[in-house]
Protein backbone atom coordinates (compact mmCIF):
# COMPACT_ATOMS: atom_id res chain seq x y z
CA UNK A 1 0.00 0.00 0.00
CA UNK A 2 2.94 2.33 0.70
CA UNK A 3 6.06 2.97 -1.34
CA UNK A 4 8.52 0.18 -0.36
CA UNK A 5 11.35 2.71 -0.69
CA UNK A 6 10.06 4.20 2.57
CA UNK A 7 10.96 1.01 4.39
CA UNK A 8 14.45 1.13 2.88
CA UNK A 9 14.78 4.75 4.02
CA UNK A 10 13.77 3.85 7.58
CA UNK A 11 16.20 0.94 7.62
CA UNK A 12 19.10 3.18 6.46
CA UNK A 13 18.32 5.78 9.13
CA UNK A 14 18.19 3.20 11.90
CA UNK A 15 21.24 1.24 10.65
CA UNK A 16 23.34 4.39 10.19
CA UNK A 17 24.83 3.43 6.81
CA UNK A 18 24.01 1.96 3.43
CA UNK A 19 26.18 -1.09 4.06
CA UNK A 20 24.57 -2.02 7.38
CA UNK A 21 21.10 -1.45 5.92
CA UNK A 22 22.02 -3.73 3.00
CA UNK A 23 23.04 -6.47 5.44
CA UNK A 24 19.74 -6.22 7.34
CA UNK A 25 17.72 -6.27 4.12
CA UNK A 26 19.78 -9.04 2.46
CA UNK A 27 20.42 -6.94 -0.65
CA UNK A 28 23.55 -5.25 -2.02
CA UNK A 29 24.66 -1.75 -0.93
CA UNK A 30 24.30 -0.40 -4.51
CA UNK A 31 20.66 -1.59 -4.50
CA UNK A 32 20.05 0.31 -1.26
CA UNK A 33 21.67 3.46 -2.61
CA UNK A 34 19.61 3.18 -5.81
CA UNK A 35 16.34 3.00 -3.82
CA UNK A 36 17.29 6.04 -1.73
CA UNK A 37 18.23 8.00 -4.86
CA UNK A 38 14.90 7.10 -6.47
CA UNK A 39 13.01 8.15 -3.33
CA UNK A 40 14.80 11.51 -3.17
CA UNK A 41 14.16 12.07 -6.88
CA UNK A 42 10.50 11.11 -6.57
CA UNK A 43 9.91 13.39 -3.58
CA UNK A 44 12.16 16.21 -4.78
CA UNK A 45 13.92 16.21 -1.42
CA UNK A 46 17.44 15.70 -0.16
CA UNK A 47 17.13 13.26 2.71
CA UNK A 48 20.78 12.53 3.62
CA UNK A 49 24.02 14.47 3.86
CA UNK A 50 26.72 12.08 2.65
CA UNK A 51 30.20 12.64 4.16
CA UNK A 52 33.31 10.54 4.56
CA UNK A 53 32.30 10.09 8.21
CA UNK A 54 28.92 8.57 7.21
CA UNK A 55 25.33 9.69 6.77
CA UNK A 56 23.44 12.50 8.45
CA UNK A 57 19.76 13.32 8.02
CA UNK A 58 18.76 16.65 6.59
CA UNK A 59 15.87 18.51 8.24
CA UNK A 60 13.62 17.14 5.48
CA UNK A 61 14.97 13.66 6.21
CA UNK A 62 14.29 14.04 9.93
CA UNK A 63 10.71 15.13 9.25
CA UNK A 64 10.08 12.31 6.79
CA UNK A 65 11.56 9.72 9.14
CA UNK A 66 9.12 10.65 11.93
CA UNK A 67 6.13 10.40 9.60
CA UNK A 68 7.33 7.45 7.53
CA UNK A 69 7.43 5.10 10.52
CA UNK A 70 3.82 5.99 11.26
CA UNK A 71 2.75 5.65 7.60
CA UNK A 72 4.38 2.25 7.17
CA UNK A 73 3.00 0.89 10.44
CA UNK A 74 -0.47 2.29 9.72
CA UNK A 75 -0.48 0.60 6.30
CA UNK A 76 0.57 -2.71 7.82
CA UNK A 77 -2.11 -2.44 10.49
CA UNK A 78 -4.78 -1.56 7.93
CA UNK A 79 -3.92 -4.63 5.87
CA UNK A 80 -4.09 -6.77 9.03
CA UNK A 81 -7.51 -5.32 9.89
CA UNK A 82 -8.72 -5.94 6.33
CA UNK A 83 -7.55 -9.55 6.44
CA UNK A 84 -9.19 -10.06 9.82
CA UNK A 85 -12.43 -8.57 8.51
CA UNK A 86 -12.31 -10.87 5.50
CA UNK A 87 -11.62 -13.84 7.74
CA UNK A 88 -14.51 -12.93 10.02
CA UNK A 89 -16.94 -12.44 7.16
CA UNK A 90 -16.03 -15.72 5.49
CA UNK A 91 -16.33 -17.56 8.81
CA UNK A 92 -19.85 -16.29 9.49
CA UNK A 93 -22.76 -18.52 8.49
CA UNK A 94 -25.82 -16.37 7.84
CA UNK A 95 -28.93 -18.23 8.95
CA UNK A 96 -32.27 -17.01 7.66
CA UNK A 97 -35.04 -17.15 10.23
CA UNK A 98 -38.79 -16.56 10.13
CA UNK A 99 -41.77 -17.91 12.11
CA UNK A 100 -42.00 -20.89 9.73
CA UNK A 101 -38.22 -21.39 9.52
CA UNK A 102 -37.01 -21.07 13.13
CA UNK A 103 -33.30 -21.48 13.79
CA UNK A 104 -33.74 -23.28 17.12
CA UNK A 105 -32.53 -26.59 15.70
CA UNK A 106 -29.19 -24.97 14.82
CA UNK A 107 -28.97 -23.25 18.19
CA UNK A 108 -29.35 -26.69 19.80
CA UNK A 109 -26.75 -28.29 17.50
CA UNK A 110 -24.28 -25.41 17.64
CA UNK A 111 -22.05 -26.51 20.57
CA UNK A 112 -21.35 -29.85 18.86
CA UNK A 113 -21.02 -28.32 15.38
CA UNK A 114 -18.30 -26.00 16.68
CA UNK A 115 -16.21 -29.00 17.68
CA UNK A 116 -15.71 -29.66 13.94
CA UNK A 117 -15.38 -26.01 12.84
CA UNK A 118 -14.38 -23.96 15.91
CA UNK A 119 -13.71 -20.74 13.99
CA UNK A 120 -17.15 -20.53 12.44
CA UNK A 121 -19.73 -18.14 13.86
CA UNK A 122 -23.36 -17.72 12.92
CA UNK A 123 -25.51 -14.68 12.33
CA UNK A 124 -29.32 -14.76 12.39
CA UNK A 125 -30.91 -12.90 9.50
CA UNK A 126 -34.67 -12.43 10.09
CA UNK A 127 -36.99 -12.19 7.11
CA UNK A 128 -40.72 -11.93 6.55
CA UNK A 129 -42.24 -15.18 5.32
CA UNK A 130 -44.01 -14.12 2.12
CA UNK A 131 -44.26 -15.99 -1.19
CA UNK A 132 -42.07 -13.36 -2.83
CA UNK A 133 -39.39 -13.55 -0.12
CA UNK A 134 -39.39 -17.36 -0.12
CA UNK A 135 -38.93 -17.45 -3.87
CA UNK A 136 -36.20 -14.78 -3.86
CA UNK A 137 -34.25 -15.99 -0.81
CA UNK A 138 -34.23 -19.70 -1.64
CA UNK A 139 -33.28 -19.10 -5.27
CA UNK A 140 -30.35 -16.92 -4.15
CA UNK A 141 -29.01 -18.73 -1.10
CA UNK A 142 -25.36 -17.83 -0.54
CA UNK A 143 -25.76 -14.16 -1.42
CA UNK A 144 -27.34 -12.62 1.69
CA UNK A 145 -28.46 -15.76 3.53
CA UNK A 146 -26.49 -19.03 3.55
CA UNK A 147 -28.90 -21.55 5.07
CA UNK A 148 -32.53 -21.77 6.11
CA UNK A 149 -33.94 -24.51 8.35
CA UNK A 150 -37.24 -25.94 7.18
CA UNK A 151 -39.26 -28.80 5.74
CA UNK A 152 -38.59 -29.83 2.16
CA UNK A 153 -38.72 -32.56 -0.45
CA UNK A 154 -37.41 -33.01 -4.00
CA UNK A 155 -40.42 -31.25 -5.49
CA UNK A 156 -39.92 -28.17 -3.35
CA UNK A 157 -36.13 -28.12 -3.88
CA UNK A 158 -36.59 -28.24 -7.63
CA UNK A 159 -39.22 -25.52 -7.50
CA UNK A 160 -37.04 -23.22 -5.37
CA UNK A 161 -33.74 -24.04 -7.16
CA UNK A 162 -31.83 -24.96 -4.01
CA UNK A 163 -30.48 -28.02 -2.18
CA UNK A 164 -31.33 -29.56 1.18
CA UNK A 165 -29.30 -31.25 3.91
CA UNK A 166 -31.48 -33.85 5.61
CA UNK A 167 -31.50 -33.71 9.42
CA UNK A 168 -34.66 -35.54 10.48
CA UNK A 169 -38.13 -36.72 9.56
CA UNK A 170 -40.69 -34.56 11.32
CA UNK A 171 -44.07 -36.16 12.08
CA UNK A 172 -46.94 -34.32 10.44
CA UNK A 173 -49.05 -32.91 13.27
CA UNK A 174 -52.18 -30.82 13.55
CA UNK A 175 -52.64 -27.38 15.08
CA UNK A 176 -55.90 -26.15 16.60
CA UNK A 177 -57.00 -23.11 18.57
CA UNK A 178 -56.59 -23.46 22.31
CA UNK A 179 -60.37 -22.91 22.41
CA UNK A 180 -61.08 -25.75 19.98
CA UNK A 181 -62.80 -28.88 21.33
CA UNK A 182 -59.74 -30.97 20.35
CA UNK A 183 -57.34 -28.79 22.34
CA UNK A 184 -58.15 -30.78 25.47
CA UNK A 185 -56.41 -33.78 23.98
CA UNK A 186 -52.66 -34.44 23.99
CA UNK A 187 -52.77 -36.69 20.93
CA UNK A 188 -55.27 -37.04 18.11
CA UNK A 189 -56.64 -39.99 16.21
CA UNK A 190 -57.70 -39.69 12.59
CA UNK A 191 -61.29 -40.16 13.73
CA UNK A 192 -60.96 -37.09 15.95
CA UNK A 193 -60.71 -35.06 12.73
CA UNK A 194 -64.06 -36.25 11.37
CA UNK A 195 -66.34 -33.31 10.66
CA UNK A 196 -63.41 -30.85 10.81
CA UNK A 197 -61.98 -28.53 8.17
CA UNK A 198 -58.36 -29.66 7.74
CA UNK A 199 -56.13 -27.07 6.11
CA UNK A 200 -53.50 -28.64 3.83
CA UNK A 201 -51.02 -27.06 1.44
CA UNK A 202 -52.20 -27.30 -2.16
CA UNK A 203 -51.41 -30.36 -4.23
CA UNK A 204 -47.94 -30.60 -5.82
CA UNK A 205 -46.29 -28.52 -3.07
CA UNK A 206 -44.95 -31.63 -1.32
CA UNK A 207 -45.02 -35.29 -2.24
CA UNK A 208 -45.39 -36.21 1.44
CA UNK A 209 -48.38 -33.95 1.99
CA UNK A 210 -49.99 -35.32 -1.15
CA UNK A 211 -49.65 -38.87 0.22
CA UNK A 212 -51.53 -37.79 3.33
CA UNK A 213 -54.12 -35.96 1.27
CA UNK A 214 -54.80 -38.98 -0.95
CA UNK A 215 -55.13 -41.28 2.06
CA UNK A 216 -57.63 -38.98 3.76
CA UNK A 217 -59.59 -38.39 0.56
CA UNK A 218 -59.87 -42.13 -0.09
CA UNK A 219 -60.26 -43.59 3.39
CA UNK A 220 -61.57 -40.74 5.54
CA UNK A 221 -64.04 -38.67 3.47
CA UNK A 222 -65.55 -37.40 6.74
CA UNK A 223 -62.63 -34.94 6.92
CA UNK A 224 -63.13 -31.80 4.83
CA UNK A 225 -59.83 -30.78 3.21
CA UNK A 226 -59.28 -27.06 2.68
CA UNK A 227 -56.44 -26.05 0.37
CA UNK A 228 -54.17 -23.03 0.84
CA UNK A 229 -51.17 -21.78 -1.14
CA UNK A 230 -48.48 -20.71 1.32
CA UNK A 231 -47.50 -21.01 4.97
CA UNK A 232 -47.37 -17.61 6.64
CA UNK A 233 -48.70 -16.05 9.83
CA UNK A 234 -52.04 -15.24 8.15
CA UNK A 235 -52.66 -18.98 7.69
CA UNK A 236 -52.15 -19.56 11.41
CA UNK A 237 -54.50 -16.65 12.14
CA UNK A 238 -57.06 -18.13 9.79
CA UNK A 239 -56.84 -21.47 11.58
CA UNK A 240 -57.41 -19.82 14.97
CA UNK A 241 -60.13 -17.41 13.84
CA UNK A 242 -62.13 -19.98 11.85
CA UNK A 243 -61.68 -22.81 14.35
CA UNK A 244 -60.08 -25.03 11.71
CA UNK A 245 -57.41 -27.71 11.97
CA UNK A 246 -54.05 -26.91 10.34
CA UNK A 247 -51.38 -29.32 9.19
CA UNK A 248 -48.21 -28.37 11.09
CA UNK A 249 -44.97 -29.65 12.56
CA UNK A 250 -43.74 -29.44 16.13
CA UNK A 251 -41.06 -26.88 15.23
CA UNK A 252 -43.83 -24.33 14.62
CA UNK A 253 -45.12 -24.46 18.19
CA UNK A 254 -44.15 -20.82 18.83
CA UNK A 255 -45.60 -19.32 15.64
CA UNK A 256 -49.00 -18.50 17.17
CA UNK A 257 -49.62 -18.22 20.93
CA UNK A 258 -53.26 -19.33 20.64
CA UNK A 259 -52.61 -22.52 18.68
CA UNK A 260 -51.77 -25.92 20.11
CA UNK A 261 -49.82 -28.41 18.00
CA UNK A 262 -50.54 -32.09 18.64
CA UNK A 263 -49.27 -35.37 17.17
CA UNK A 264 -51.71 -37.54 15.23
CA UNK A 265 -51.95 -41.33 15.10
CA UNK A 266 -50.88 -41.70 11.49
CA UNK A 267 -47.54 -42.63 9.94
CA UNK A 268 -46.96 -39.51 7.91
CA UNK A 269 -43.87 -37.37 8.21
CA UNK A 270 -41.88 -34.90 6.12
CA UNK A 271 -38.10 -34.32 5.78
CA UNK A 272 -36.64 -31.45 7.76
CA UNK A 273 -33.19 -29.94 7.36
CA UNK A 274 -31.10 -27.09 6.02
CA UNK A 275 -31.83 -25.47 2.69
CA UNK A 276 -28.71 -24.16 1.00
CA UNK A 277 -27.27 -23.15 -2.37
CA UNK A 278 -26.72 -25.74 -5.08
CA UNK A 279 -23.08 -24.56 -5.03
CA UNK A 280 -22.27 -23.67 -1.39
CA UNK A 281 -19.06 -21.81 -0.58
CA UNK A 282 -16.21 -23.85 0.99
CA UNK A 283 -17.03 -22.32 4.37
CA UNK A 284 -20.72 -23.20 4.14
CA UNK A 285 -19.84 -26.70 2.91
CA UNK A 286 -17.56 -27.19 5.93
CA UNK A 287 -20.43 -26.10 8.17
CA UNK A 288 -22.91 -28.45 6.42
CA UNK A 289 -20.45 -31.35 6.74
CA UNK A 290 -20.15 -30.62 10.47
CA UNK A 291 -23.94 -30.59 10.88
CA UNK A 292 -24.14 -33.88 9.02
CA UNK A 293 -21.52 -35.50 11.28
CA UNK A 294 -23.28 -34.28 14.41
CA UNK A 295 -26.74 -35.44 13.34
CA UNK A 296 -25.45 -38.84 12.22
CA UNK A 297 -23.96 -39.53 15.64
CA UNK A 298 -27.06 -38.55 17.62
Amino acid sequence: MHNPQLETFICVVEAGSFNKAAEKMYISPPAVIKQINLLESRLGLRLFIRTHRGLALTKAGQSLYQDAKYVVQYCKDSVTRARNAMQESTNVIRIGTSPMTPAQVLVDLWPRVQEYCPNVKFQLVPFENTPENAREILANLGQHIDVVAGIFDKTMLHLRQCAGLYISREPICCAVSVHHRLAQKERLSVQDLYGEDLMLMRRDWSHYVDLLRDDLWKNHPQIHIVDFDFYDVSVFNRCENNNCVLMAIENWRYVHPLLKIMPVDWDYSIPFGLLHSLTPSPNVKQFLDAVLKVTQTQ
